[in-house]
């Protein structure tokens, strides 16, 4: 039986064959922004890349937690 992803990172595979990207870029996309806010992140990576609200949305809540838990 395989283990299922919960969370943020299940949206990961569906990101990276959307964009075209690995989660390792979009996370560096992330951390090297000025915007420190959880949806000033989201709303960036949406009109900046394009990302859907589900997917930046997951990429924001993730990058900023291991930020946190360090």
């Amino acid at each position: 039986m395989t283990d299922t992803v919960k969370g943020p990172a299940g949206y990961f595979p569906s990101i990276e064959k959307k964009y075209g990207r690995p989660i390792a870029e979009w996370k560096d996309l992330v951390r090297s922004s000025p915007l420190t806010k959880h949806m000033e992140l989201v709303n960036w990576l949406k009109a900046e890349h394009g990302l859907g609200h589900g997917h930046a949305n997951a990429l924001v809540a993730h990058t900023l937690a291991e930020t946190r838990d360090k």
